[in-house]
């Protein structure tokens, strides 16, 4: 068989050049010994989960620590799947969570193009080289004849693929071939593999250590009746070209690996290094699952966003994830930015990683701690401005106003800053007691409504917006104690049944009035906060509640 004709009657592309011009358009790169070479691909889908970040982390890490380069390329040669867009939704959303590319898809670079529809050339540059090696043959089975040998095998517990005696095209001859061809019958070109699945080989994964594969049989596809690449193909070639050195991938991929070893083996390639890191997990009842898309929110990076959850919150819990000694290294130096911290591929967890959202809440709180007022301002105002409400976005018409709000609900100035501000969508929320238009309180009072009544009223007729802290509580203990509530807390705790409550239980009385909560910051700073008209306006509002 001319197995050169062939591979020209089967690719006429006439773009092809000589193996030697790839290889000189994209040269070894010029990187000290020991820099990696690593990469994010994602499929143009337009939704970036927390499983792309937690990859996107691990390779930007290993990279940039070995002062190397972290590139993006789309694989988008599943037509079906591409969303109009998905590129900028990648680009924003890892670009957010402080995730940088060195070069890539819509960025600059010298190993490009970094979409693998543009790359059709090399891939059928190869192609053509395996046809002629005789390593790939056309195939024209059908769909209904490759599905009835998936029921065949199903039914006789064999394993499933192309492959064998299930090859049917593998031995076509030249004339059955070309007859084929003058029919017009589609085809797809498959790799024409030379491995046995009863040879296993030793194989040494960067994240899992030394594991064993089983040789590949499978005659995959590696050009589609299109003449666009698979994955498998069309990621040996791009890994190669653009001087991969170390794959991170999730562990769904190990399956693959057979095939992929195959693959660089017979394409001429030195194989990249890979390891295949565990997938994100949760707990569900009794049960620990993977992640999921459909079920969980929290698995879409859509989420935090919309949550408004700190960008380094996030970042901050995925390394707790990726490196088992991450959060020792924090402890220890908690103000160090999180690239200071050596990151090791052989610390990633060698079983599930254990999402828990309730731990990125108790970082998320740490974070949002440290930030000033004014970095406060900012943040919230940002979130609110994407995905506030328009009741939301008036609370940033007054930033001296609001900035008084933030300072006190941070703690800012006190012995100690408050941490209860997770993320920006609870944070604008809570603070929404202090603007008129979204106070609607639930008054909740534990006391009988008439003594609730006479306790604000007295406190009103004494209010005087110019008291000081010292003067402001001397009133309140005297509306206390002319109601019979306790002022001496000694004397309360010694015989609590003399007393209907005590000056705590007035101060809620007039926190619930004022804010509609029972536990807030600094009550006296509340009301200078509000203001003297605003004050007395509510503690109205609540007494006509209570008549």
């Amino acid at each position: 068989m001319d197995l050169i004709k062939l591979a020209n009657a089967l690719i006429p592309d006439e773009n092809v050049k000589p193996l030697s011009y790839y290889e000189e358009r994209y040269p070894e790169r010029s990187l000290e010994k020991g820099a990696e070479v690593t990469r994010l691909a994602p499929s143009p889908t337009g939704f970036m989960h927390l499983g792309n970040l937690y990859v996107a982390l691990a390779n930007e890490r290993i990279a940039h620590q070995s002062g190397g380069v972290f590139y993006l390329r789309i694989e988008d040669t599943d037509e079906k799947r591409k969303v109009e867009g998905a590129v900028e939704v990648i680009h924003s959303s890892l670009k957010y969570f402080g995730v940088a590319f060195d070069e890539g898809a819509d960025l600059c670079g010298e190993y490009g193009p970094y979409y693998q529809r543009q790359r059709a050339e090399v891939y059928h540059a190869y192609a053509k080289e395996l046809i002629k090696k005789g390593l790939a043959y056309p195939c024209f089975c059908g769909e209904e004849e490759l599905e009835k040998t998936r029921e065949y095998q199903t039914e006789n517990k064999l394993l499933p693929g192309y492959y064998g005696e299930f090859a049917k095209c593998r031995n076509l001859t030249e004339e059955e071939i070309y007859e084929n061809l003058k029919a017009g019958k589609p085809y797809v070109i498959r790799l024409k593999s030379q491995g046995d699945v009863e040879k296993k080989h030793p194989f040494r994964d960067a994240v899992k250590g030394e594991i064993t594969v089983t040789e590949n049989n499978q005659d995959v596809v590696i050009l589609k009746s299109d003449g666009i690449p698979t994955y498998h193909f069309a990621h040996a070639i791009d890994d190669h070209f653009m001087r991969t050195t170390l794959v991170i991938r999730g562990e769904e991929w190990l399956s693959s690996l057979p095939i992929h070893i195959e693959l660089f083996n017979v394409l001429g390639f030195k194989l990249p290094r890979y390891g295949h890191n565990c997938s994100i997990q949760k707990i569900d009842g009794d049960t620990r699952r993977k992640l999921s898309k459909r079920k969980d929110p929290e698995a879409s990076l859509t989420f935090y966003r919309e949550q408004g959850y700190l960008p380094e919150a996030v970042r901050t819990y995925m390394m707790t994830l990726l490196n088992s000694n991450f959060e020792e290294w924090l402890l220890k130096f908690p103000d160090k930015p999180l690239d200071e911290f050596k990151y090791s591929i052989g610390k990633m967890g060698k079983s599930g990683a254990l999402f828990d959202i309730l731990k990125l809440n108790d970082i998320s709180k740490n974070c949002m701690a440290k930030l000033s007022e004014k970095e406060m301002y900012e943040f919230l105002k940002t979130w609110a401005d994407e995905y506030g409400t328009d009741e939301q976005k008036t609370y940033f018409k007054n930033e001296e106003y609001l900035l008084k709000v933030l300072t006190l609900c941070m703690g800012i100035g006190g012995k100690k800053r408050r941490k209860d501000f997770i993320c920006a969508k609870q944070a604008v929320e809570m603070i929404g007691y202090f603007f008129d238009a979204s106070f609607s309180p639930e008054y909740s009072y534990r006391f009988d409504s008439e003594i609730v009544k006479k306790i604000l009223g007295d406190f009103k007729a004494v209010y005087t917006y110019a008291d000081d802290c010292s003067a402001w509580f001397d009133k309140m203990k005297g509306v206390a104690a002319e109601n019979g509530f306790a002022t001496d807390m000694k004397a309360y705790k010694a015989n609590p049944e003399n007393y209907p409550g005590n000056v705590s239980d007035v101060a809620e009385m007039l926190r619930v009035a004022t804010t509609g909560l029972s536990n807030t910051p600094d009550l006296w700073t509340i009301m200078q906060i509000l203001g003297e008209e605003r004050t007395l306006a509510r503690l109205n509002k609540a007494l006509s509640f209570l008549s």
